[in-house]
């Protein structure tokens, strides 16, 4: 069943098993201290390491760049030796795994600053509230960067690039998606600068270039690869003209020759809160010739259908993955997903509960002949 799901792929020098991927998934467990991986962790990925490629969390560059309560880092010593286990966990299980280096841009409360503002393209301010350790807070307004700040946040993302390959990973994603700096970059809601990193979508891309090329020169393309949105409002982030932006960003993808892009994107029918939102993978996959990964309410069957039909190389799950530490298992058995429980507290929440305690099927099907 689903066999096309369970094709390899290789994406570069990434072989991955299946095409079943396990998307970046927030889970805010590196809670004590805060921004460190820990053992948990390496429970909870080495029980989805049967993905084809795990893409971890989202994982901050920086102090700068790191607003979420018990998100981890990988900008430390510290933190680079607690994530290594975590790696040799999955890479025991036969798993393959890439890091998301994210830097969160405007979406940094001052709560994790100091007090002092958080950065970005330009000076805008997100809509909604931010997640501190002290409960929620409306965001604050950003700071534009100067072209030392972005000076400093490349060399940010290269030295996370550096620690992923220190900690045994076996390549990065840039987290250039959902809002974050990298697509405040992007888009013309939020970057308002009329330098070369502002105006035209050619200027506006300099920026995730400059970053990739930083990833580049650690990992070599071929371990490299981006995740990007192209499809409306993300955090309030958005853009006058998505086709237009999106085809430079998926020229500079191809330029560079990543090894793979991942697309967040809504459905057919809409998500994000949005309805009838145009899909953009059809046009990047005209421009990008490397992997193409779609990502976003899927199931096994459509999932199945777009890597069969070619519109796309593998699928990352995000939720499911949640509550199905043997997904593709189950996928492959035609079985039932686990429901998630207790959501949203168990996604965030920095227990075991909801996070290392969901039945595989083996299991499931253990206890209900006990």
């Amino acid at each position: 069943m689903h066999e096309a799901l369970f094709q390899p792929l290789t994406m570069g020098a990434l072989e991955a098993k299946n095409r079943i991927f396990m998307a970046p998934l927030t889970r805010g467990r590196a809670a004590e201290p805060m921004f460190t991986p820990n053992a948990l962790m390496g429970t909870y990925y080495r029980q989805r390491s049967g993905a084809g490629m795990i893409l971890t969390e989202a994982t901050g560059v920086s102090v700068e760049g790191l607003g979420w309560p018990s998100a981890p880092g990988i900008w430390s010593e510290s933190q680079t030796e607690a994530w290594t286990p975590i790696v040799e966990d999955v890479h025991e299980e036969g798993g393959l795994i890439v890091m998301q280096l994210w830097h969160m841009g405007r979406l940094v409360h001052p709560d994790f600053l100091g007090g002092n503002a958080p950065v970005s393209a330009s000076v805008t301010t997100a809509p909604d509230h931010a997640y501190t350790p002290t409960g929620k807070k409306p965001y604050e307004p950003s700071r534009e960067m100067t072209k030392e700040d972005i000076n400093r946040t490349i060399t940010d993302y290269r030295r996370a690039a550096e620690n992923a390959k220190k900690a045994g990973f076996d390549g990065v994603q840039l987290h250039g998606a959902n809002g974050y700096l990298v697509d405040q970059f992007l888009r013309d809601k939020t970057n308002l600068r009329t330098d070369e990193y502002g105006g035209s979508p050619e200027n506006r891309t300099r920026f995730m270039r400059e970053v990739l090329e930083a990833l580049i020169d650690v990992w070599g393309a071929d371990r490299v690869g981006i995740r990007l949105s192209p499809n409306g409002d993300s955090q309030g982030t958005d853009d006058s003209n998505p086709q237009v932006t999106f085809s430079a960003a998926a020229k500079v993808c191809e330029e560079l020759g990543l090894a793979f892009v991942e697309l967040r994107q809504p459905d057919e029918n809409g998500t994000f809160g949005q309805t009838d939102v145009p899909q953009q993978d059809a046009m990047i996959r005209k421009i990008y010739s490397g992997a193409l990964i779609l990502n976003s309410d899927y199931g096994a069957q459509k999932a199945d259908e777009d890597v069969s039909n070619g519109r796309c190389d593998a699928v990352s799950f995000g939720r499911p993955y949640i509550s199905n530490p043997d997904l593709e298992k189950r996928i492959a058995a035609g079985a039932e997903f686990n429901p998630n429980k207790d959501v949203p507290k168990s996604w965030y929440f920095p227990i075991p509960e909801g996070y290392i305690d969901y039945p595989t099927m083996e299991e499931e099907r253990a206890a209900n002949a006990a």
